[in-house]
């Protein structure tokens, strides 16, 4: 199982580029796999296989129109895991609370 995270941007469009996003994010909701969208990368969660075809869609979507588009990803590969879109912050939020509880970190 592995998260990605990408970020994906038409070029020479503008300095809005909400709408082609928006499009993009549409697509990696409606593939139905774990997903998560903040200000700067969208990520989801599946096997290798099922999620670059959502990618993949997403930056041909972006990139309608003949636009040169701008793709960043990032891959944690961990295979046996599943669930780690939000287990990965929650492993990090008990260590915040726990060091509150301890009065601060060290």
């Amino acid at each position: 199982m592995t998260v990605f995270a990408f970020s994906v941007t038409p070029l020479g469009v503008g300095e809005s580029v909400a709408d082609p996003v928006a499009e993009a994010v549409r697509i990696v909701r409606e593939s139905g796999l774990p997903n998560r969208t903040t200000a700067m990368f969208t990520e989801i969660e599946g096997e290798w296989d099922e999620v670059m075809p959502v990618i993949q869609r997403a930056t041909e979507a972006v990139g309608a129109g003949g636009h040169r588009v701008s793709l960043v990803l990032k891959a944690d590969v961990r295979p046996g895991h599943t669930g780690q879109l939000d287990a990965k912050i929650a492993r990090v939020e008990e260590r915040l609370a726990a060091d509150e509880m301890e009065g601060g970190h060290s």
